[in-house]
């Protein structure tokens, strides 16, 4: 179980990194810390590709340990050391509040240390360091494991551990009482998986609403609340009674929180909460770095050197080439439950030699390609459930492949199934229209808002995503009739959609706060821009609201007489436009909808290399038919795995 959670952790990590850059704004670095001997080798395991040295500071993983989140005596000393010989100050928690409340300001190259677990070695190895460098440091407590009865244990990956491997309450009293260390709850008994959905995913507690298989339903949001609320509260009275002072910090068990869980930790005077990772930077602001809510702390795993973390201290993540797959749900899914989980095997099993850094994960259904789904696949309000599979799926997908899983969904065409309903609701054609427009749901009345923001926060609250693809589907073109309660075409009509999809983020994030958001794009607006008319799509308007912009680089589906011409076209006008290159992602295709035949891998693989001989970055392709090998695996691998990409070290 605590194996199993570890991995978890390291995902989680990697999910709060990958697409983060180390905040130049930020007046300080959090270092989180957990177990601390005098006999520590390196990582036990070798990490995913994608979740390398420079997601977290880690050590030489030829020298292998039991405990991958443990750090020897001697380096930590060592740290300590360095961090003093070379301007580095390390501050308390005080003079964090004080900072971001504007009362003082933090000295330059301020770090805070954090220690969680609330283990036996934070008295016996790190206090005395502390008092011989006069360092102060937060210590979290899982209150449940520091209430461990004789004979009890807690399963901590490496063996079970007993009473004597976790500090007491004296003792962490007498480090709050030194002035050197304050004490924070690290949850009274949420640092653990429960049962997420029908099939058995145990998911991080703070994040989920728990799946009851007596009751075969999900907890409410009222009882989720009720759950953390509880939890926090017990946590919190404790340590009053134990140390003598409420906690003021919560450190989240494996980084994992919700808006819910931050306003409840706030409400009980926990003002400062702390999570895993770096925060995201583009285009919204860190969450959590110009206040005290979820503040990002960087992980140190496998016994680093001071040289490694010299290294991850000096070296800001600026990001990293995307390599995303768009897949459907629809292949997985099958009515026997046998079969649908051999189909997840064949697609994990992909993945995992693939290599991609990120998975758009389909999360309705529409097996006859309508484009307009009537059902999808997780629990909802307001439309049929195909089968209850995202969850499921996107977790295999985060801790068996490390890749992010994006939630894939329409933003406009959906079918309702009330048929008044939807004939009120959907987007009629002018008169004289020369063709049928596809169906979509009119973002301008109220209900249909109601209606897709249930949707989103639907999908939202049955599964922890990094982030939502906007599909395709959200266009409004000049010939469309919204009565009168719609700006006329062009960037307005624009805005107004992006409003509308920031609307539904804002649902999101509710569940996810630090989803990333990517939008797709046809590659007419690209290429002629003054077609946002015809479409109330912009590439300069995208980049300007959304993490990443996927324009549909689809020589085919265009009907380009000259495929390599026309790429060449769209990776210049991309380019022109400022921050273009940078945030733009290349989706292109698999398979002919003019035939129905697959595109070659010979051919898919000359256009990616094209793409990035040209100064392309991102890369995406769809569809991805794991059951037919299509695109052909070992074609495909070299020109398109992230693990093939050069090392940014």
């Amino acid at each position: 179980m605590r194996k199993h959670l570890a991995l978890i952790a390291s995902v989680l990590v990697y999910l709060a990194c990958v697409v983060a850059a180390r905040a130049q704004a930020s007046d300080v670095t959090v270092l989180c810390y957990h177990d601390v001997r005098d006999d520590v080798g390196g990582s036990p395991i070798p990490l995913h590709p994608i979740v390398d040295a420079r997601m977290m500071i880690t050590g030489d993983p030829s020298h292998f340990d039991p405990d991958q989140y443990a750090v020897s005596t001697r380096n930590l000393a060592s740290q300590f050391d360095w961090l003093r010989a070379n301007g580095y100050s390390v501050i308390s928690l005080q003079q964090l509040i004080d900072a971001r409340q504007g009362r003082s300001k933090l000295p330059p190259n301020a770090v805070l240390l954090t220690f969680d677990d609330g283990l036996r070695s934070v008295y016996t190895k790190v206090f005395p360091l502390l008092r011989a460098f006069k360092y102060h440091a937060v210590v979290a407590v899982v209150g449940a494991w520091a209430d461990l009865p004789p004979g009890g244990s807690v399963d901590y990956g490496v063996r079970p551990f007993t009473r004597d491997d976790f500090a007491t309450w004296a003792q962490l009293r007498e480090m709050q009482e030194s002035g050197l260390v304050e004490v924070a709850s690290h949850t009274w008994d949420l640092h653990k998986g429960i049962l997420a959905n029908p099939q058995g995913n145990l998911i991080p507690a703070v994040l989920v609403h728990a799946w009851d298989p007596n009751k075969h339903r999900y907890g409410t949001d009222e009882e989720y609340e009720a759950r953390i609320r509880a939890d926090l509260t017990r946590s919190s009275e404790e340590i009053r009674e134990k140390i003598g002072h409420a906690p003021r910090a919560v450190m989240w068990p494996y980084g994992a929180y919700t808006q819910v869980s931050e306003q409840i930790a706030v409400s009980l005077g926990m003002i400062s909460t702390f999570t895993l990772g770096l925060p995201v930077t583009f285009p919204n602001p860190p969450f959590g770095v110009t206040n005290l809510a979820a503040i990002p702390r960087l992980v140190i795993m496998g016994n680093p050197s001071v040289g490694d973390m010299v290294y991850s201290l000096q070296h800001p993540i600026l990001g990293r080439n995307i390599r995303a797959v768009q897949v459907d749900l629809d292949y997985v899914y099958d009515p026997d439950p046998a079969q649908q989980e051999r189909n997840l095997g064949e697609l994990l099993d992909r993945i995992q030699k693939l290599h991609p850094n990120q998975v758009w994960l389909q999360a309705y259904a529409d097996p006859g390609g309508t484009g307009a789904p009537a059902s999808v696949y997780f629990p909802n309000r307001e439309i049929p459930v195909r089968a209850d599979l995202f969850s499921r799926v996107a977790w295999q997908l985060r801790t068996r492949c490390g890749v992010e899983v994006y939630g894939w969904m329409p933003v406009l065409a959906w079918q309702l199934p009330d048929r008044f309903l939807q004939s009120r609701l959907e987007i009629q054609s002018k008169p004289g229209t020369p063709f049928d427009p596809p169906v979509r749901l009119n973002p301008f009345l109220p209900r249909t808002r109601q209606i897709v923001g249930d949707l989103y926060e639907d999908l939202s609250r049955s599964a922890p995503i990094a982030g939502i693809l906007f599909s395709d589907d959200a266009i409004l073109r000049d010939t469309d009739d919204f009565g009168s309660n719609a700006p006329e075409p062009g960037p307005a009509r624009t805005q107004a959609l992006i409003d509308f999809t920031e609307e539904l983020a804002s649902r999101v994030r509710r569940w996810n706060p630090e989803i990333a958001t990517v939008r797709n794009i046809f590659a007419e607006p690209v290429l002629n821009p003054s077609s946002e008319a015809w479409y109330a799509q912009s590439l300069p308007a995208f980049l300007a609201h959304y993490n990443s912009v996927a324009v549909m680089a689809m020589p085919d589906l265009e009907k380009a007489r000259n495929s390599k011409r026309w790429l060449m076209r769209l990776e210049k006008c991309v380019d022109a436009v400022p921050n273009g290159t940078l945030h733009t992602v290349y989706e292109l295709q698999t398979v002919s909808w003019r035939s129905h035949e697959p595109i070659t891998a010979r051919t898919l693989t000359q256009q990616m290399r094209q793409l990035q001989e040209s100064g392309a970055l991102h890369l995406a392709y769809y569809p991805d038919d794991f059951a037919k090998d299509s695109p052909n695996l070992q074609r495909l691998i070299p020109a398109f795995s992230a693990a093939a990409l050069p090392s940014e070290r």
